[in-house]
């Protein structure tokens, strides 16, 4: 991308958000802990090495942070009521990740580097390492002090498209973002509870849903006798493409909100540019992934910086 469109990419964020993005910055620790991006990015490398569907696990860790209270790392905290005990954050996982680099950072920097950074870094870095976009994102969030299984309110796999949309957009992001980020989903992986009705008796018919292509009902009754979870984009599960896009034009979405991003007139001709052109929708995913980090973000003296991503100070 040319250093213009960079530069006016910038102004469109910081307009949008502009209190938050007074206070978060590109290279926010290059004076008070310098290492702290190469941390992070060598400890996902290594977890990336040993098990790739981290990149899903990382990306729905980020998201369903950023949308309950804003990114705070909120969704970290370890007690009885915590957003984490919410039955929609019950398929989040990687917290020793964050844990282990947490560790690292506060030997090399104490209470410098804060986990709402750390989940926002790591994100990031392992979309990268599945093919995904190279991006410099913002930093200088401040960790919440606040994490309520109550407050936890996200959108399931059946709402329908403009309910979907309504979610980004009452969060201060476009259709645009919210179909590029609904397409994280190309390297996601979704439990069969959640779709298994599509593939054997939707809306009590007794037959499979007539949108999801036949040979796509098939390989998922397959897939789902031995194992618990699919593979929501069939075509490269594992690496961060436009295939997604392409796929839900073919009917082989299989969660049902996927699929009817390719029909509805709101989202479809989103759809249908993504799935042309890989190149646009990697430029589009990370205009959304920075817009998305600063959600509701706390900076400056608001929140704290935690020794411990599990627990508040």
């Amino acid at each position: 991308m040319m250093k213009g469109a960079k530069f006016s990419s910038l102004l469109v964020l910081f307009f949008i958000f502009p209190i938050a993005f007074a206070q978060l910055r590109v290279g926010f620790y290059s004076r008070s802990c310098p290492q702290a991006e190469t941390i992070v990015r060598n400890l996902v490398r290594q977890r990336f090495g040993v098990d790739p569907t981290v990149t899903a696990a990382l990306l729905r860790m980020h998201f369903h942070d950023c949308f309950v209270r804003g990114c705070d790392a909120s969704l970290l905290i370890d007690s009885t009521t915590s957003e984490k005990t919410a039955g929609p954050n019950g398929s989040v996982r990687e917290f020793d990740l964050i844990d282990r680099i947490k560790a690292q950072l506060e030997a090399a920097c104490p209470s410098t580097v804060s986990c709402a950074d750390i989940v926002t870094l790591a994100t990031r870095d392992s979309v990268l390492l599945a093919g995904g976009p190279s991006y410099r994102i913002p930093t200088g969030r401040r960790d919440g002090r606040v994490s309520n299984n109550v407050d936890v309110g996200l959108p399931g796999p059946t709402i329908s498209v403009s309910g979907a949309v309504s979610f980004f957009t009452n969060k201060g992001l476009n259709t645009f973002d919210a179909v590029a980020l609904l397409g994280a989903h190309t390297v996601g992986q979704g439990n069969c509870g959640l779709f298994s009705d599509r593939i054997t008796n939707f809306q009590g018919t007794g037959r499979p849903d007539p949108s999801m292509n036949p040979a796509l009902v098939t390989s998922l009754r397959n897939t789902c006798r031995n194992s618990a979870t699919a593979a929501l984009d069939q075509s490269t599960p594992l690496r961060f493409d436009n295939q997604f896009f392409k796929q839900i034009r073919k009917g082989r979405g299989v969660l049902q909100v996927d699929q009817r991003l390719a029909s509805d007139p709101q989202t479809r001709g989103i759809v249908a540019r993504y799935a042309n052109n890989n190149a646009f929708f990697k430029r589009q995913f990370v205009r959304a992934m920075v817009k998305m980090g600063a959600v509701d973000v706390l900076t400056g003296r608001k929140g704290e910086i935690r020794r411990n991503c599990r627990r508040f100070n």
